[in-house]
């Protein structure tokens, strides 16, 4: 039997290299030394404080529009036009909090006057847009 000279019997390996790990820690620390210097801001202003307790509960009305099958439109239960449903779609946008569009659209509407109701609120602003469903029938 031959003995091998370094005593290293083909086992698992006891040492870490730690070297590439020092040199991750340098450049960390390089970069830490860097931007610490930029997270102070050099214009001071005194920013207003932030109350959690306060809270806005007054409930904003939901916008709710009804489209009959021949394109008709009904928007709170009164009829409006195309041109006044985008003023509409206009000023409600600007409200802050800003109420939701809720559609109820006629099963045998077409998608497409949907799809422009849609396309018309969007580019109006409108963000809370919801589809009204009747449940199981």
């Amino acid at each position: 039997m031959a003995m091998s000279s370094g005593g290293n019997s083909g086992g698992p390996m006891s040492e870490i290299n730690v070297t590439p790990l020092v040199d991750v820690m340098l450049v960390l620390l390089i970069i830490f030394m860097i931007t610490a210097p930029l997270m102070s801001h050099k214009v001071q202003i005194d920013l207003p404080k932030a109350n959690p307790n306060v809270k806005d509960d007054t409930p904003v009305e939901p916008m709710d529009l009804a489209v009959k099958p021949d394109g008709t439109y009904f928007l709170n239960d009164g009829e409006v036009s195309e041109a006044e449903l985008k003023a509409q779609f206009a000023v409600a946008a600007a409200k802050s909090p800003q109420p939701e569009l809720q559609i109820r659209a006629d099963r045998t509407t077409e998608y497409k006057v949907v799809k422009k109701i849609l396309g018309d609120a969007k580019d109006a602003g409108m963000v809370h847009v919801g589809f009204m469903s009747t449940g199981k029938e």
